[in-house]
């Protein structure tokens, strides 16, 4: 998606209309430094500049045309700018749900209306001939899936926590690598599925699932023990035994330690599971938004995008 800072990377030359006769080339018309963007009344035949903080247009062309080119200019500007608005506001309004988990009923409410808005501003109406954006690893912020709501959930299994869901393409390949990554207090592992996909249409996919695969455990560096952990909305106070607690840990740190150098187990997908289709309705450098074939949403940002960082 062009941004406002995009353009002002590139250098811009003008051109003045000038008589067949004149011996001298004229200067060309200079830029006006302004904070804000403004217009001026009157434009020398052939010629306008304008400037923006950030932002830089110059157009040369005869009477009425100038003022139209300078319109669409400002009227891109606009867009760039509420998109962004935009864009922050929807990620502001995902904090502290969950992923979508613990999102209240009004707001579920205001994230669709977002996601609805965002939609409709899609700088890329045909993603799928856009795979250099589609490219990348995406992490999952929201969705409306209730098939992932299981998961998520807190307290199904003390200590352990979801930590982070994504999905990674390979447009070179074709490929599509969906992963969940389990954080404990002593190792994390993943589990993931590997597939491949087929464009069938401007916005969407087929993806045809190949096979599970269960990532060797990671020690984590540092283990601490909590004073409590909640397990089925209760508070289990940890700290008379904290003595016990530490002589386990040592002995699964040792046992984690003789799992961490096998290698991942690899398992295949039924096949009655093993096939589905992804819409993708919003797409930039920094989100993309998808919609399944159950008609829920999902809203992801693309690994490194500021946009992670609230």
């Amino acid at each position: 998606m062009a941004t406002v800072q995009f353009f002002n990377q590139f250098p811009c030359k003008t051109r003045v209309q000038t008589s067949a006769n004149s011996k001298s080339t004229p200067k060309p018309p200079p830029l006006v430094p302004m904070t804000t963007l403004t217009r001026r009344q009157l434009f020398s035949p052939g010629e306008f500049a304008v400037s923006r903080a950030g932002f830089r247009v110059r157009v040369i062309d005869a009477d009425d045309e100038g003022g139209s080119a300078l319109l669409i200019a400002e009227e891109a500007i606009e867009s760039v700018e509420e998109t962004e608005a935009l864009k922050r506001s929807l990620v502001d309004s995902l904090y502290g749900t969950d992923r979508g988990l613990s999102a209240s009923s009004e707001t579920r409410a205001e994230i669709g209306d977002l996601i609805t808005q965002l939609e409709s501003k899609n700088p890329t109406p045909a993603p799928t001939e856009a795979l250099f954006l589609l490219n990348g690893k995406w992490i999952l912020a929201y969705t409306s899936f209730v098939g992932l709501f299981p998961l998520l959930s807190r307290g199904i299994v003390p200590l352990v926590k979801v930590d982070e869901i994504s999905q990674t393409i390979d447009s070179d390949n074709f490929t599509v690598e969906n992963s969940v990554l389990f954080a404990g207090p002593l190792a994390t592992t993943s589990i993931s599925t590997n597939a491949k996909f087929e464009i069938r249409s401007p916005k969407r996919v087929q993806i045809k699932f190949e096979e599970g695969v269960i990532g060797t455990p990671q020690l984590t560096d540092s283990i601490e023990i909590p004073e409590y952990v909640e397990f089925l909305g209760q508070k289990i106070d940890l700290t008379p035994i904290r003595g016990l607690l530490t002589s386990v840990q040592d002995t699964a740190s040792s046992v984690a330690r003789t799992i961490s150098s096998q290698p991942p187990l690899k398992f295949s997908l039924p096949g009655d599971n093993a096939q589905s289709w992804l819409l993708t309705t919003y797409l930039d450098k920094d989100i993309r938004i998808s919609r399944g074939d159950g008609g829920s949403v999902f809203v992801l940002i693309k690994e490194g995008s500021p946009l992670l960082n609230p």
